[in-house]
């Protein structure tokens, strides 16, 4: 038997499965990760908790230290291993379900909780959209979330000496967040528009991955807008009506496109609190391009598959618009998208109203 040393064993690379790892957001409710990214830095680790950013700022010489320790390197292969073997397996809504015909479900909400490493929420109604997304991964419910990718988020409280509360808004920095751009099929950052009084407005598409499902993200700091425009996404809940407003069209118009883009086509869309209620329109003038049909029927063929559910159910907690607002921002698209005078726009959307039958309305045939 020869005596010459063993070669030392040489390990593959571990930059894909440690981005696997990181940019799943499935590691902020298992927390099996937590070891790798301390054992990286854990000083940032412990300010930060966002394993993305770990990475990103680590440097090459101390990944290559950990890939040479046979123990860090058994341990980042197989909590990959696992959790690609993880999300691959039928869950829940498989089994019990086997031939069900839904085939995906949009959950629109403002705001979501997941992790600190995405601070794109602000307390309760995130907490609730997050579990919701948590909860359909883990069942394997096929869902997909629908949100608003905030420059500053929500803002941060400093007491000062003589108690006064001074609001502080630090920047997301988008490429130390766990995102990453959603690209088209010809791989090219999916943007579209959508048009708001008197200029178009850019809209850039980011995804989220939550487990086994995606969670997309919009925002407006597009180099082709206006300044002015580019932080209609900048904070959550700040602003005036008119701020908020425009944030609401971004999440129910751009929203429902994106996924349109992307071929997704829900049988179900869940609104989470009033902020998303536009999407309503823009699912019926989906259905009014592809069955050509009058908005009358198309809102009564697409609501039977909305849903609605609100955590605030106070006065306070609900948006109200004044009746010129709305016209002065939806007036083209309800004369050139929906095709129904403005005047009957409002009427859907008034608090006081008369009761509109839509059970009478009949579909005329689509050839």
């Amino acid at each position: 038997m020869s005596d010459a040393p063993r070669a030392p064993k040489v390990h593959a690379n571990l930059s894909q499965p440690l981005e696997e790892l990181a940019l799943n957001l499935r590691n902020c409710w298992e927390h099996t990760t937590a070891p790798v990214w301390s054992r990286i830095d854990p000083e940032l680790w412990e300010l930060t908790h966002n394993p993305w950013l770990v990475l990103q700022t680590a440097s090459k010489k101390r990944i290559n230290e950990l890939e040479k320790d046979p123990e860090f390197y058994e341990q980042v292969r197989e909590l990959a291993h696992h959790q690609r073997e993880s999300l691959k397996r039928p869950g829940w809504f498989q089994q019990q379900h086997p031939n069900s015909p839904l085939s995906s479900v949009a959950y629109f909400s403002m705001e979501f909780a997941l992790s600190e490493a995405l601070p794109i929420y602000s307390g309760g109604l995130g907490n609730v959209a997050g579990d919701y997304l948590k909860t359909a991964s883990d069942l394997s419910v096929p869902m997909v979330g629908v949100g608003l990718l905030y420059q500053q988020g929500y803002f941060r409280q400093i007491i000062e000496p003589d108690g006064s509360q001074r609001a502080l808004n630090p920047y997301n920095d988008p490429g130390q967040l766990p995102v990453t751009p959603v690209r088209n099929g010809e791989g090219e950052w999916l943007r579209l528009e959508i048009n708001l009084p008197g200029h178009k407005l850019w809209i850039r598409a980011w995804q989220a991955q939550v487990g086994r499902l995606k969670l997309y993200l919009l925002d407006s700091n597009d180099l082709a807008n206006d300044p002015a425009y580019r932080s209609i996404t900048g904070e959550l809940y700040g602003g005036g009506p008119e701020l908020r407003l425009a944030q609401e069209l971004v999440l129910g118009i751009g929203g429902w496109r994106v996924l349109s883009a992307l071929g997704i086509h829900p049988e179900v869309c869940h609104l989470n609190e009033g902020h998303a209620a536009f999407v309503v329109l823009e699912r019926a003038r989906s259905f009014m391009a592809d069955n050509q049909q009058p908005f009358e029927v198309a809102l009564a063929a697409t609501r039977i598959g909305n849903l609605f559910t609100t955590h605030t159910p106070v006065a306070a907690g609900f948006d109200r618009f004044a009746p010129s607002l709305i016209t002065e921002y939806l007036t083209r698209y309800s004369l050139e998208q929906l095709q129904i005078d403005p005047s009957r726009l409002l009427a859907l959307c008034r608090e006081h109203r008369a009761t509109i039958d839509v059970t009478s309305v009949r579909a005329e045939p689509s050839g």
